[in-house]
């Protein structure tokens, strides 16, 4: 392919990038609102309305009984210590030890870190694809969704360090990639734009059948979306 049309895909490939990113910014702005809601502290409900004092009823009189006070005081209740949730890191001590390696417990999956610092790690390798370090972004993107597989953001991972590796002309690695980010994530927002970029891959690596066994199966599994589209554009130049 001509290096004009490399730079048109990786233009291409850059515009995807930013809009995923702002998509992703409004999707963390919402979960701030709805934080912020669920912190708001209910509203007192309000007084039942007085009886009016027309229709007010005669009170019967009752008998008056006088108690006796308690010889022995109340009990002292605790209050010198105040009650506080646990830490993230507090609670990883009461995790069993890490199971071996292939497990798919609970407890292999459990992220190691408190979610704003992944938030902050994962930014940080985003930026750094954007910034020119993209062979620093691709490792720690990768060891980013190989470690904490149950964040949110660990499909994302995967498929910008396939990006990346698209980048660095390592077309094989990023369909290793993008293969393990449909294999692990078929639900996640992320695997249409992965399979369009692996069939990328397949192209460049002169695999044309695999190619367009992936763009018929975004066809026939997604109809009506926009990778569709995309994906029938592309096997109609395939065809001539």
């Amino acid at each position: 392919m001509s290096l004009r049309a490399e730079v048109r895909s990786l233009r291409e490939a850059q515009s995807h990038l930013e809009k995923r990113l702002e998509r992703m910014e409004m999707l963390a702005s919402v979960k701030q609102a709805r934080a912020s809601r669920a912190a708001t502290p209910a509203a007192e409900p309000a007084p039942a309305p007085e009886a009016s004092a027309t229709s007010a009823l005669v009170t019967p009189e009752l008998a008056v009984v006088k108690l006796k006070p308690r010889a022995e005081p109340a009990p002292a209740l605790p209050v010198r210590v105040d009650v506080v949730e646990p830490s993230d890191e507090d609670m990883e001590l009461f995790v069993s030890a890490s199971p071996d390696e292939g497990s798919t417990s609970d407890e292999a999956l459990a992220p190691k870190a408190s979610d704003s610092g992944l938030d902050a790690a994962f930014e940080q390798a985003v930026a750094a694809l954007r910034t020119g370090n993209v062979e620093g972004g691709v490792t720690t993107l990768l060891g980013f969704a190989e470690n904490n597989p149950r964040h949110a953001r660990a499909d994302n991972a995967l498929y910008f360090s396939g990006l990346g590796q698209m980048g660095l002309k390592d077309y094989a690695s990023a369909a290793g990639t993008f293969e393990r980010l449909i294999s692990r994530y078929p639900a996640g927002d992320a695997v249409l734009d992965g399979m369009l970029r692996l069939a990328e891959c397949r192209l460049r690596l002169e695999q044309k059948d695999d190619a367009r066994a992936l763009y018929t199966r975004i066809l026939t599994q997604f109809p009506g979306t926009a990778a569709a589209t995309q994906a029938e554009q592309r096997l109609a130049s395939l065809s001539h």
